[in-house]
C-alpha cells in the first residue's frame, strides 16, 4: 500500500513540477536579463552606491558575496546576544556564545543547522528579524553564483559575470518574496499557526498542565521551505502539527522545495540559448531523484526486525498521519535539494533506509539540490563529465563552446573534492582526538557502536553539504560539535562558491568554438545516463569505507 502510495504522491508532485517548469524558469530568466528596474530597487542601489548598469568581474563579485555574508553573521550573532533587550523576547534568556556563534553561521550559510529547542530558546524578534531575514538572503546568494556560472557559458570574451547587488535584489523582491507571501497565505489556509501569542498553558486529557507554543509559523515556514534553508520554528520540526499539519501540507512543502531548483534547469537552457540542454539537466535530476525514492521507499517498506515486525511496519520517528510514503518523499526531497526539514526522524530510519537521506547529501545535493547551488553543482559535475568522456572515447573537452582546458578542469575537481574532504576529516577527527572523543563518546553519542559513527558521520555530511538535517539521537550542543559544525558549514559553502566563480571568470573570458563531429553531444540521453554515472561513482567511491564502517555495516548486522 505504501508504494503506491507513494508512487500516486511522486507522480502528483511531478505533474505539479511539470506544469510550472517552464513559466517558472522563464520567469526567473527573465528577472535577471531584464535591464528595467523597479522604483524600490533604484532607491535601494542610491541607498547602498550601486550603479545598477555596471558589471562585475568575477573577483569582485565574490568580494560582494563574501561582505554580505560577513555583515550577516556579525549581525544574527549579535541578535541572538542580546535577545533579552529585544521585543518579544517571551522572557527568553540570550543565546549563548557557541549556540550564537554556530547559529549565525549556520544560517548565513543556508544550512539551518540547530542545536537546540527553536521554541524554547529564540524569541519573536530572533526569529523574524534574525533567522527569516537570512533565509531570504542565503537563498538569494546562492540563485546569484548559479546565474553568473550560466552568464559566463553565455558570454564572448567577457571580463564580468553581472553586478551581485542587482542579482541579489531582484532575486529577493522578484521571486522569493511573492513567492514566500502566496505559500503563507497557502499555509494558514491549511492549519499552519500564524500569531504572537507566545506560551499558552492548556489542561491536558489527563489533567496535567502543559505549555504550548504560539509564533508567527507560517511565514517562516514559507521561506524556510522554498528557499530550501531548512531548520523548524519547532523542535520537531515539520514533523510538528502547527508547522506541517496534515498530508496536504506535507506535499505542498515537497513541490515548494523542488519548485525552484528543478525550474533553474529551464532558466539554464534559456541563458545560454539551447533549451535541450537545459532538459539534459533536469533528466538527470529527475532520474537520480527517481532512483534515490525507490531505495529509500523500499527499504522503509520491507524494513525488518522485531519493532517493524510488531508494528505493521518501519513506522518508529514516522507521523501516523504521514505514514511511509509521505515520509520517504519528504525525506528524500529534504536531503536531494540543501532544505534539512524532516517530517520524520532520519535517526529511526531502518539501518539501509537511513543510508540513503545521508548519500544523497554526499552526492552534493544536485538532485535537484538548493536553490541555486544544486544547478551550479549540477554544472560543475556535468564539466567532469564531459572530461571523463573525452578520456575514454577521445572526445574534444568542450562544454557548451568553451574549452574545457586543465585550468577549468582543476577547478571542477578541487570543487568536487571540498565537501569530502570536510564530512572524513570533521568524522575522524572526532574520534582521534582524545580529548574530543572521550566528549563525544560520553557527551553527544547516545547510541554507541556503528549507529554513532553514522550518527556524527551524518552530522558533518549534513554540516558540509549545507542541509541542516540530522540524526537526531546525537547531542550536538556541545563546544567541540558547535565550533566544528560551524567550522565545515562556513567552509562547505564558501569554499565551493570561491572555485565556482574563478570557473565563471575563466568561462566567460574565452571565446565560444564552433561544435565540430568531435565534440560530445550533451543534450542527448547518452549523456544524461553518462552524467547520473560519473555522479553515483564519484560520490561511491569517495565514501563508500566509511559507510561500511557505519549504515552498511549496521544494515548487514
Amino acid at each position: 500500500m505504501d508504494a503506491w502510495l507513494v508512487a500516486l504522491q511522486a507522480a502528483t508532485v511531478a505533474l505539479v513540477l511539470a506544469l510550472i517548469y517552464r513559466p517558472l524558469g522563464d520567469y526567473m530568466a527573465l528577472i535577471y536579463t531584464g535591464t528595467r528596474d523597479l522604483r524600490i530597487e533604484r532607491g535601494f542601489y542610491r541607498l547602498i552606491g550601486v550603479d545598477a548598469r555596471s558589471a562585475q568581474t568575477w573577483q569582485s563579485y565574490l568580494r560582494s558575496v563574501l561582505a554580505i555574508s560577513l555583515v550577516g553573521v556579525v549581525l544574527l550573532y549579535s541578535l541572538q546576544r542580546l535577545q533579552t533587550v529585544l521585543p518579544y523576547a517571551l522572557g527568553l534568556p540570550a543565546i549563548p556564545q557557541g549556540v550564537s556563534f554556530n547559529t549565525a553561521i549556520s544560517f548565513v550559510t543556508n544550512t539551518n543547522w540547530q542545536s537546540y529547542s527553536p521554541d524554547v530558546t529564540m524569541g519573536y524578534s530572533v526569529q523574524l528579524v534574525g533567522l527569516v531575514v537570512q533565509n531570504f538572503v542565503s537563498a538569494a546568494v546562492g540563485l546569484c553564483v548559479a546565474i553568473a556560472l550560466m552568464r559566463a557559458f553565455a558570454a564572448v570574451r567577457s571580463g564580468t559575470i553581472g553586478n551581485f547587488w542587482v542579482d541579489l535584489t531582484r532575486g529577493i523582491l522578484r521571486l522569493l518574496l511573492p513567492l514566500s507571501v502566496l505559500a503563507a497565505v497557502v499555509l494558514i489556509a491549511s492549519g499552519v499557526i500564524q500569531n504572537l501569542t507566545g506560551f499558552t498553558t492548556i489542561t491536558t486529557l489527563t489533567g496535567a498542565s502543559q505549555s504550548l507554543p504560539g509564533g508567527p509559523v507560517a511565514s517562516q515556514e514559507a521561506i524556510k521551505i522554498l528557499g530550501t534553508n531548512g531548520g523548524g520554528f519547532f523542535n520537531a520540526n515539520s514533523a510538528h502539527p502547527f508547522e506541517n499539519p496534515t498530508a496536504f501540507t506535507s506535499l505542498l512543502q515537497v513541490v515548494l522545495m523542488l519548485a525552484i531548483p528543478f525550474s533553474l534547469a529551464r532558466t539554464f537552457g534559456t541563458l545560454v540559448g539551447d533549451r535541450k540542454q537545459g532538459y539534459a539537466i533536469v533528466g538527470t535530476m529527475a532520474s537520480i531523484f527517481v532512483i534515490s525514492l525507490t531505495a529509500l521507499t523500499l527499504f522503509e517498506t520491507l524494513g525488518t526486525g522485531t519493532a517493524p515486525q510488531l508494528a505493521g511496519a518501519a513506522m518508529e520517528g514516522k507521523e501516523t498521519r504521514f505514514g511511509i510514503g509521505a515520509s520517504t518523499l519528504y525525506a528524500t526531497s529534504t536531503t536531494l535539494t540543501s532544505t534539512g526539514a524532516v517530517n520524520s526522524m532520519h535517526d529511526s530510519f531502518t539501518a539501509l533506509g537511513g543510508l540513503m537521506p545521508m548519500f544523497n547529501m554526499m552526492l552534493g545535493e544536485v538532485a535537484p539540490g538548493g536553490v541555486g547551488s544544486g544547478i551550479y553543482g549540477m554544472l560543475i559535475l556535468a564539466i567532469i563529465a564531459v572530461f571523463v568522456a573525452g578520456l575514454l572515447v577521445g572526445r574534444t573537452p568542450e562544454y557548451l563552446g568553451k574549452k574545457l582546458g586543465p585550468r577549468e578542469i582543476k577547478l571542477a575537481s578541487l570543487y568536487i573534492l571540498v565537501t569530502p574532504t570536510l564530512v572524513l576529516a570533521g568524522t575522524a577527527l572526532s574520534f582521534a582526538i582524545p580529548a574530543v572523543r572521550a566528549d563525544v563518546e560520553g557527551t553527544s553519542i547516545w547510541n554507541p557502536g556503528l549507529h554513532g559513527l553514522s550518527e556524527v558521520l551524518y552530522a558533518f555530511t549534513s554540516a558540509s553539504n549545507n542541509n541542516g538535517s540530522a540524526f537526531a539521537g546525537l547531542t550536538a550542543n556541545t563546544p567541540w560539535f558547535n565550533a566544528a559544525l560551524g567550522s565545515a558549514m562556513l567552509l562547505g559553502r564558501f569554499i565551493p562558491i570561491v572555485l565556482v566563480l574563478a570557473l565563471a571568470g575563466t568561462l566567460a573570458a574565452q571565446d565560444r568554438v564552433p561544435a565540430t563531429a568531435g565534440t560530445l553531444p550533451t543534450n542527448r540521453p547518452q549523456f544524461v545516463g553518462l552524467l547520473v554515472g560519473v555522479t553515483i561513482i564519484i560520490v561511491g567511491l569517495t565514501y563508500f569505507p566509511v559507510l561500511a564502517l557505519g549504515p552498511l555495516a549496521e544494515g548487514l548486522q
